[in-house]
């Protein structure tokens, strides 16, 4: 292990930022979560909520939560995998609104209330990736060390910057790009990145977001 990758160190204020910043969107997107609930609900009297192992800061797992925008599996079959289609159609129609806001994303506001993700950083994600890549796991995938130094991110350079299909390697060299030159300076850039494309709806997209 290099030193530089042992010296690597989040920036003083972003936890006590994060915190702050979750605990105030808490508060203030609570009428939102019922609504959200309540539309979710009645679409198909499922659960609310969805929660999966994701893989965290030094590959610590942790219940990632997320308002479900997918519609229940058929009975007799597994809950759905994660993989990322253009036209997906196991997606609800609230759940595109949803995702197209990135409001599916609001329960983890508690993630990082806990500890677990950061408003800015790599992506979380399954320890185990689908069939079509090379790789069993994202251990595997190189760069994936320099990322795991890192809290995972509501947002991030990735998220913001690279088209949403790009295989892992690529998008890991986001990430690392990201961890070697992390700031806080440069999370406020990415989070008013990140709200524009919000209020474009623009999540969804294959192509850069902002």
């Amino acid at each position: 292990m290099t030193a530089g990758l042992q010296q690597l160190r989040e920036p003083l204020l972003k936890r006590p930022f994060d915190f702050a910043l979750a605990l105030m969107g808490l508060l203030l997107s609570s009428p939102l979560w019922l609504a959200i609930s309540l539309a979710i609900y009645l679409e198909d009297r499922g659960p609310v909520l969805f929660t999966q192992e994701r893989c965290g800061r030094h590959g610590q797992p942790f219940g990632h939560t997320k308002f479900r925008t997918m519609g229940l599996p058929e009975k007799g079959q597994s809950a759905h995998k994660v993989i990322d289609l253009q036209r997906d159609q196991r997606v609800t129609r609230v759940g595109k609104l949803l995702r197209a806001t990135a409001l599916d994303e609001l329960p983890e506001l508690i993630n990082i209330l806990k500890g677990e993700m950061s408003f800015v950083g790599p992506r979380p994600l399954p320890f185990r990736i689908d069939v079509t890549s090379p790789y069993r796991n994202i251990g595997e995938v190189p760069g994936y060390e320099i990322r795991s130094r890192a809290r995972p991110g509501l947002t991030g350079l990735a998220q913001v910057c690279a088209p949403k299909d790009i295989d892992h390697t690529h998008k890991f060299r986001y990430d690392a790009l990201y961890v070697r030159r992390m700031s806080f300076w440069l999370d406020l850039r990415l989070l008013l990145l990140s709200f524009w494309v919000t209020l474009r709806g623009g999540w969804e997209r294959r192509g850069k977001k902002a």
